[in-house]
């Protein structure tokens, strides 16, 4: 199974992903660490994947959401954004809305 069949599978299998550099328990930087902190702070159950432990992964989820960075949030098999995105989300309400809408 190539990279981007891998990607929508896990995407569309899982109702909230996050593709980060890293694990939740260690980030290996700070965009993945503020995107698992704003995830914890909404209390949100999801899994996450490590790009650093694929290339195939890592060069692929840039193409897969047409987005340059990582991290990237899914939910219910939607791109959301990086953590910018999730940031002013989180800071609005609407993420804690969606994430609401998966439990």
């Amino acid at each position: 199974m190539d990279a981007q069949a891998r990607i929508k599978e896990t995407v569309s299998t899982n109702p909230v992903v996050l593709y980060m550099k890293g694990n939740p328990k260690f980030p290996q930087c700070g965009f993945s660490n503020l995107a698992t902190q704003i995830l914890d702070a909404c209390q949100a159950k999801y899994i996450s994947v490590d790009v650093l432990q694929d290339q195939e992964v890592r060069e692929g989820i840039k193409q897969f959401a047409n987005w340059p960075t990582i991290p990237q949030l899914y939910i219910n098999g939607e791109f959301v954004g990086g953590s910018d995105i999730m940031r002013a989300m989180y800071e609005s309400g609407e993420l804690q809305t969606m994430l609401d809408a998966v439990k």
